[in-house]
């Protein structure tokens, strides 16, 4: 029996992954959404082959793909994903789209792929001046890493340098905010989390034969000593689940959202070309993601299935769908493993007088109330039973959509 992480990745897939990982790809510079089976365009991305040819526009719908002069494949049905895998390629190879305008006509435009660098998945910050306070705010979509280049995007380095602008900005306070962020480089994570402690572990690795390995934080001294909240969603997995674990269990900061995934399974990939020895991940056969390994806690409990719970609880849409880990028949089961040895933070503040504050006020505060009788609502929707009639199942995902944008308007 498999776990629900280890899996064939056919060579589109495994670059899709790769591209996620560095923060940067080739392709045509254009932002997809979904709508109604369609797979639309809804943003140009400045100075890419889209914005430079000057016919594509935002609206536009994308009905088919060609790669070169091969046969044009059909969008109709297809994911966001699965859309990006085709319309991103090599670097100078030329993809054609067939557009349908506005006004309903198609026109087939042929593009030639560059790089595109997607700065939404990279690290930023803000300082959100609330009152007489000042508090950094920084957005960690992923956890990424780019290897493949010397001088490539290291999530560990940007968020410290992240951290060093609003310490001399003066911040009262940093959130690290890693909802939706799905995990990333485990290099990385342990570079974040020794940002905000001294040397310590960060997380423990283990197989299923030999002892547990510590991944440690190295480095002496701490970057930023002060108030400091993680902020996470049932969506933060993996590298966002470490993070916030260790920040829990060091008592160094507070963890504040909803449960968190529960994925706690390390995974490697192998290359399926006998000829390269298996040791190319990129081949035109494909690759194998085996999970090997598992992560815990510092304090030795893992984050499978169970996720983090985080110490402050904030109403979320979506956090009553069963969409996380333990909802997997599939998914391995959560153990606990010894403690590592560790020196916990004095942080200088009562936890569970801070807990009850923030309890009473979202309990009293109508936003939130709002938001947790949405969440509900989204799930009961998520659960319900449909029509087979097409314009009817068509109006109740209507309604479904702008319930769920009064929703998002509110967070």
């Amino acid at each position: 029996m498999m776990d629900p992480h280890t899996e064939f990745m056919p060579p589109l897939d495994k670059r899709y992954f790769d591209e996620t990982m560095s923060g940067k790809f080739y392709g045509i510079g254009a932002q997809l959404s979904y709508d109604e089976g369609n797979i639309k365009i809804s943003a140009v991305t400045p100075g890419g082959p889209a914005q430079k040819n000057g016919t594509v526009e935002a609206g536009d719908i994308i009905v088919r793909v060609a790669q070169g002069t091969e046969a044009p494949v059909e969008l109709t049905g297809f994911t966001v994903p699965d859309a990006v895998k085709l319309i991103r390629g090599k670097e100078g190879t030329k993809v054609t789209v067939t557009l349908r305008k506005k006004d309903g006509s198609l026109k087939n435009i042929t593009l030639v792929r560059e790089e595109i660098v997607l700065d939404e998945a990279f690290v930023r910050s803000v300082v959100v001046n609330e009152g007489n306070q000042k508090i950094g705010y920084i957005y960690l979509p992923e956890f990424y890493s780019n290897f493949q280049e010397a001088n490539g995007a290291h999530s560990g380095e940007d968020v410290a340098k992240e951290v060093k602008k609003l310490k001399a900005e003066g911040v009262d306070g940093i959130v690290v905010d890693v909802r939706n962020n799905g995990g990333g480089a485990l290099y990385d994570v342990i570079q974040i989390a020794g940002l905000f402690i001294d040397q310590g572990p960060v997380v423990q690795v283990k197989d299923r034969q030999s002892k547990p390995q510590v991944m440690r934080d190295r480095d002496g001294g701490v970057l930023y000593d002060g108030p400091l909240v993680i902020m996470v969603n049932e969506m933060s997995a993996s590298a966002s689940e470490i993070l916030a674990a260790a920040m829990q269990d060091y008592g160094r900061g507070i963890v504040m959202g909803t449960n968190t995934y529960g994925k706690g399974t390390v995974q490697r990939t192998i290359g399926l070309d006998p000829e390269s020895g298996f040791t190319n991940t990129n081949s035109e056969l494909g690759s194998l993601k085996i999970t090997l390994q598992k992560f815990y806690r510092v304090n030795g409990g893992s984050t499978q299935q169970k996720g983090v719970v985080p110490d402050v609880v904030i109403p979320d849409y979506l956090q009553h769908l069963k969409i996380r880990e333990k909802d997997n028949p599939l998914s391995l089961p959560y153990d606990e493993i010894s403690k590592a040895s560790f020196q916990t933070w004095n942080a200088g503040y009562s936890l569970d007088a801070i807990k009850q504050m923030a309890k009473a006020r979202i309990a009293t505060d109508t936003t939130f109330k709002r938001i947790s009788d949405a969440s509900v609502f989204v799930a009961k929707q998520n659960e319900k039973v449909y029509v087979l009639q097409l314009d009817k199942y068509r109006a109740e995902q209507k309604e479904i959509r702008n319930a769920v944008k009064s929703i998002e308007n509110l967070t």
